[in-house]
């Protein structure tokens, strides 16, 4: 939910100044493109944010799975993680035309992603291309955190090269995009 929130959100937003025209007029407006992009990404990072508050409340009160770790530690991971689909998101929506073509583009990328996080199949059942493939998801360092944090009780210091990992891979693509 926060990868979906976070590419559909920016990724949908850009490419929706462009239908309408109002782009060209943004990048003439005194703000610099830093001020721009600010503008699109910081109210999705809060939205995203947000959503993690309820969707880990709802998992611990409604669903009685026990958080063992920090919040922080999983506050920081998603952090990490929602700058990884904002990077995605911002990257869609500069090669695509539309808001269709960005939507499209954005499941061509999900569903694929998804399968390959773990989430579904175990990763070390999958074909080794794949196994190596996996090594590029950001979705599979962070449901690692995830199930360190409620099911282990860890923290930072025991996931660190995670979130190494999606640090690099955050700025890799923020600033790629």
């Amino acid at each position: 939910l926060l990868l979906l929130m976070a590419l559909l959100l920016t990724g949908l937003a850009v490419v929706r100044e462009r239908e309408l025209g109002t782009l060209e007029q943004l990048m003439v407006s005194p703000i610099t493109p830093k001020e721009l992009i600010l503008g699109k990404t910081v109210p999705v990072v809060i939205v995203c944010l947000v959503d993690l508050a309820l969707i880990t409340t709802l998992a611990v009160l409604w669903f009685h799975i026990p958080l063992r770790g920090p919040v922080t530690a999983l506050v920081l991971a998603s952090f990490l993680y929602v700058l990884n689909g904002l990077g995605v998101g911002l990257f869609i929506s500069t090669i695509s035309k539309t808001q269709q073509e960005a939507f499209l583009t954005i499941f061509l990328f999900v569903i694929p992603a998804i399968i390959l996080s773990g989430f579904m199949y175990p990763i070390d059942t999958m074909p080794e291309v794949f196994e190596y493939l996996t090594l590029l998801n950001p979705i599979r360092y962070f449901m690692e955190v995830v199930r360190g944090i409620f099911l282990k009780g860890h923290g930072v210091m025991d996931l660190w090269t995670h979130y190494v990992v999606l640090s690099a891979m955050a700025a890799t693509v923020v600033f790629g995009a």
